[in-house]
């Protein structure tokens, strides 16, 4: 550098991660080996979002601005050698969104320290990033304490003959989750043909809107789990349980530009039959559980035909049958081969000031039994954590860490909403 030998910005107490209306503070510090002549010295903290329309393009096509505060902390002078140090502090506005960052656009915030030189020298520039992390208290989303089912049917046919109607209901114990607690899903398959359904397939799907000229949607599978077909005539239950691994909050509060969704689907190829039932992940967990926590959620009983139409509970015909049957799991993208449990990392469930954040990918390899449950890095740039130590509840199998974030498409057609998966009318 020259005359300067060091220029750089350090947090108090290390501290990146802080809260909206917080205040941040820090130094500047400058080592010189000469005198180093100036205009000003200034520093800059500043928030803003911008999206692009291309993947992991900086040349924003759209952005806005939460805040730029500027301090000049010297004004013209000459620096003497040696090294000097400048105190800084900057309150955060309330409405402060929470960091994220993914492949069309990111929410960041930094702060700059320049060194301005009298003319045709050399100006200097650093910065250094930190985050924020607004919570999501999933208490204050309207009726997020009550249950979570959503049914429909379809027609099996062959050779446009057909053959009987399958009726799919599926349900969660709760609308709203925060990382480390589980999903507990259940389904119903009704199967009132002749012919055996196909696999079952339950997944969580995260979509992220990008709004510039025209919305991009980036769906991107969390987890996955295959249950068995149902035989002809039968009437089978399905459950199983989903960990939540650190993931952005749904609702990124005081953004226009970028939107999170997610979206558990369970769904059968044949007959092509799908229910989506949206989801919140937040930071501050549901404080009314159900009222028998310990009993697996089952899913609302159908409707006889003559029962009045509702869109979470569409008519069925009469069973053939009263037994019930299980469903067994065929697979699962957080069950790993071998016996032995993954070791849980208790950094990914809570959160500490000072904590370091790496940027790699590292720790994603599967299979990996002495490595952290989760990955540290789910396509943002910081871990999302919840308030408070989690205690994860462990699931019928194993787990290991979520499957890699590898599929997208682009341009791609959001999951149906609530109420479209819902008045989805059977095809005759």
């Amino acid at each position: 550098m020259g005359k300067l030998q060091r220029f750089d910005i350090a947090f108090s107490d290390n501290k990146v991660v802080y809260s909206p209306g917080e205040l941040i503070s820090g130094t500047v510090s400058v080592v010189l080996n000469s005198p180093l002549p100036f205009k000003a010295i200034k520093v800059n903290c500043a928030g803003s979002c911008g999206v692009s329309n291309k993947m992991n393009e900086t040349n924003w096509t759209v952005e806005e601005q939460y805040f730029s505060s500027t301090l000049t902390m010297a004004e013209k002078g000459s620096l003497p050698p040696g090294e000097h140090c400048y105190p800084f502090r900057f309150p955060l506005p309330v409405s402060c969104p929470t960091s994220f960052e993914g492949p069309f656009g990111r929410i960041e915030y930094r702060i700059r320290a320049t060194i301005d030189t009298p003319r045709f020298a050399k100006d200097y520039k650093t910065q250094k990033a930190f985050y924020v992390l607004n919570l999501l208290n999933l208490n204050e989303i309207p009726d997020i304490e009550q249950p979570n089912t959503v049914s429909t049917s379809k027609k099996f046919s062959y050779l446009l003959v057909k053959t009987g109607t399958l009726t799919l209901t599926a349900g969660s114990d709760l609308r709203g989750y925060t990382p480390g607690q589980v999903i507990k899903l259940s389904a119903a398959v009704h199967n009132k043909s002749g012919k055996d359904s196909s696999s079952i397939l339950a997944s969580l799907i995260q979509k992220v809107t990008y709004k510039s000229k025209r919305s991009i949607y980036d769906l991107r599978t969390i987890a996955e789990v295959e249950g068995a077909g149902v035989k002809g005539g039968k009437n089978a239950e399905w459950r199983e349980q989903i960990i939540v691994p650190p993931l952005p909050q749904s609702t990124i509060r005081s953004c226009t530009l970028i939107q999170i969704d997610y979206f558990l689907q369970v769904s059968l190829k044949s007959p092509e039959i799908l229910v989506t039932l949206p989801i919140y992940i937040g930071n501050i967990a549901i404080n009314s559980l159900p009222v028998t926590p310990s009993r697996p959620v089952r899913p609302a009983p159908l409707a006889p035909a003559s029962a009045t139409v509702t869109p979470t509970a569409p008519p069925a015909e009469l069973a053939c049958g009263t037994d019930r049957v299980e469903i067994p799991t065929k697979s699962h993208s957080q069950q790993q081969s071998s016996s032995q449990p993954a070791a849980f990392s208790p950094s990914a469930f809570s959160y500490a000031p000072g904590l370091s954040f790496p940027e790699t990918r590292a720790d994603c390899e599967e299979g990996g039994s002495t490595g952290p449950l989760f990955c540290v890095s789910t396509g943002a740039t910081v871990p999302y954590y919840s308030e408070g130590a989690v205690t994860p509840t462990p699931t019928a199998g194993p787990l290991i860490l979520p499957p890699e974030y590898s599929s997208w498409n682009y341009p791609s057609e959001p999951p149906p909403s609530y109420e479209e998966s819902c008045s989805r009318a059977p095809r005759d």
